[in-house]
């Protein structure tokens, strides 16, 4: 329990506990317009500490813990535990899925050059040697860390993984330690554990309230990793670890940095000078520990985006297996875990999504207003996934399931409304990317079920052909014959094209389909589901859960029908239907859109690759297709 504690504190609470080198800072400067005095500080402060209540604590540590699929969380996980409650009806689980998963992209772009940058930027408070770094020295520092953090990716992070928990600890400790240093020199600012100071604050500024809201929501960015890394670590871990170490760590350091700006506003107001924002965190350690506080800041930004990083790959791969994005290139890079995944696709298109951001947006300040929009847009996925998960999974009925979610809802839509006002000044990156993401999805489904279509409408039913084939039998060679395909009841379009072109049949022949099933992994023993249809077919249905990669000859060559194996890989050929698809502006999607998908199809995973079938068994057979 002490490892899995350490382990979730280095990998869960990273991005959130990166969160006050800018969250206060941003929120106060919002207020900035009308003259910051103390009735801001505390308003924002409280706003932050009910925000990590509220949000953190009660919905997701409290609450959304709860809805496990088998011990697995987040966005998909939940999206196929709805699916499965629903059944027939799951298609707006399955739309609320694909949008929580294409705003997350747009948080693991952000998150990354965010959190680097405003710790790179620490630098320039350090006495002296402040005015070396000029905005492009920082920037070119941001971006060299960046780099290096996503070329080392391909190795994986089993090797430097372990240093992870220890240095987010100290990170903790160092942050909660400095808040409570400056508390004691203004202890009345406890008195914003009190919501009254944050409602005050939203009642009396109007529109600049909601803008001030927006901000306050960066201090819970991250909350998402507490449900999507159960499965790595269990709920009990996770919630010591943060009840223990990081919510306390957090707010010690919140009023901290509160009552050091309190300070500064009093000496400002004595001195008949201007009170300034300031970066608050990195102003609040001694000038001679400072240094020292940056660069584990540093460490720890790396950290969160090595969080975020490896959660993107763990979603791509969740979403192949339930169908929503095409097949990629997927490395174990762990012999050990099987969650230690590398996606080079995804790797490559997140370095250069981060670094337009930081190219673009330049300073921490500017990019903080893009940030809250897509994790916002996400919570209120999540929301709403988890009430079809308590009215039909948990069989609440309607108005305790709706006591129980609407006031989450409320809140996640009051954020999300309060994001919304920031598009202009940046909050339009992660809806643009979840857009894009969205396109992708709809069009890869879209395209699939045109050739689907398709293929169903040139289609016979395999016991049919099964019994025309024992009527009038062709020629037979020797060894086992593999039919990939999507419906195993039906004859696949590889299997008829060799019948008709090549006239043989092999003595064995299996009719193998892949099921993604609506739980993280399958048993052995659940694997394979086998159904002879007569002497010469045998249905083969391999089940494999959403986090599970397949492998096709591992799985078939060590199931056994009559105690005899079901192959001999060196005499078994594998079959794959391989269509060419041609756009048509007449019918099915239009053509831009033909396009897209047709591109995606392309550049799809080769699927030998993805079932690990060896390239020099395999034969593809198929047919022109019209889009």
């Amino acid at each position: 329990m002490i490892a899995l504690t350490i382990g979730a504190i280095g990998v869960v609470f990273g991005d959130i506990g990166t969160s006050p080198l800018y969250a206060f800072r941003e929120a106060l400067n919002q207020t900035a317009a009308g003259g910051i005095g103390a009735s801001e500080i505390l308003g924002v402060l409280s706003l932050a500490i009910w925000s990590l209540i509220l949000v953190v604590t009660v919905k997701y540590v409290l609450f959304l813990m709860r809805a496990d699929n088998q011990g697995e969380g987040g966005v998909l996980a939940l999206t196929a535990l709805a699916r499965r409650a629903l059944g027939r009806r799951s298609l707006i689980a399955l739309i609320l899925g694909a949008a929580g998963a294409s705003l997350f992209y747009g948080d693991a772009i952000i998150t990354p050059a965010l959190s680097v940058l405003s710790a790179v930027e620490g630098l320039k408070t350090i006495p002296g040697l402040g005015g070396m770094f000029s905005e492009e020295v920082i920037l070119g520092l941001t971006i060299v860390i960046l780099i290096a953090l996503f070329f080392i990716q391909s190795r994986g992070t089993a090797s430097v993984s372990a240093l992870f928990g220890p240095v987010c600890i100290l990170w903790f400790l160092a942050i909660g330690g400095l808040g409570i240093w400056h508390i004691t020199d203004e202890p009345s600012i406890l008195r914003v554990v009190s919501p009254h100071y944050g409602v005050m604050l939203l009642a009396t500024h109007g529109v600049t309230g909601l803008f001030v809201l927006g901000a306050v929501f960066l201090t819970v960015t991250g909350a998402e990793a507490l449900t999507a890394d159960m499965g790595h670590f269990g709920i009990k871990p996770i919630r010591l670890g943060w009840f223990l170490l990081a919510f306390p760590c957090l707010v010690l350091n919140y009023l901290g940095q509160g009552a050091f700006a309190l300070n500064a506003l009093e000496a400002a107001t004595a001195a008949g000078t201007p009170f300034v924002n300031q970066d608050w965190f990195f102003l609040m350690a001694p000038d001679a520990v400072r240094p020292w506080l940056i660069v584990l800041a540093m460490l720890a930004t790396v950290i969160a985006s090595q969080a975020v990083i490896t959660g993107a790959f763990s979603l791509t791969q969740q979403a192949i297996q339930l169908g929503l994005l095409p097949r990629l290139r997927i490395r174990q890079t762990s012999a050990t875990q099987a969650g230690q995944i590398y996606l080079p696709t995804i790797n490559w298109l997140l370095l250069v999504g981060v670094l337009v951001l930081v190219i673009q947006f330049r300073t921490s300040s500017a990019m903080a207003a893009a940030y809250g929009i897509a994790v916002t847009g996400t919570m209120v996925v999540t929301t709403c996934l988890a009430y079809i998960v308590v009215r039909h999974n948990w069989n609440w009925g309607r108005p305790l399931a709706l006591a129980v979610i609407v006031p989450f809802l409320t809140l996640d839509l009051i954020f999300f409304g309060a994001n919304i006002l920031r598009v202009v000044e940046g909050g339009w990156v992660p809806l643009a990317v979840a857009g894009c993401i969205g396109l992708i999805i709809y069009t890869w489904n879209r395209g699939r079920s045109i050739v689907r279509e398709f293929e169903q409408r040139q289609s016979i039913p395999l016991v049919d052909l099964a019994a025309a084939l024992a009527k009038r039998p062709p020629e037979r060679v020797e060894g086992t014959a593999v039919f990939l395909t999507a419906n195993p009841d039906s004859a696949p379009g590889a299997l008829l094209h060799n019948l008709k072109h090549n006239k043989v049949l092999h003595e064995k022949n299996l009719i193998v389909s892949i099921r993604t099933a609506d739980r993280p992994a399958v048993e052995p023993e659940d694997r394979a589901e086998i159904r002879p249809v007569d002497d010469n077919f045998t249905i083969v249905v391999l089940h494999y859960g959403f986090m599970e990669s397949p492998d096709c000859p591992r799985d078939l060559g060590f199931e056994a029908i009559a105690h005899k194996k079901v192959l001999n890989p060196a005499k078994t050929s594998y079959f794959i239907g391989r269509n060419t698809l041609k756009p048509t502006a007449d019918q099915g999607m239009p053509l831009w859109q033909d396009r897209i998908f047709m591109f995606l199809q392309r550049n799809a995973s080769d699927p030998t690759d993805f079932l690990k079938i060896p390239p020099g068994k395999v034969l593809e057979l198929g047919e022109q297709v019209t889009v």
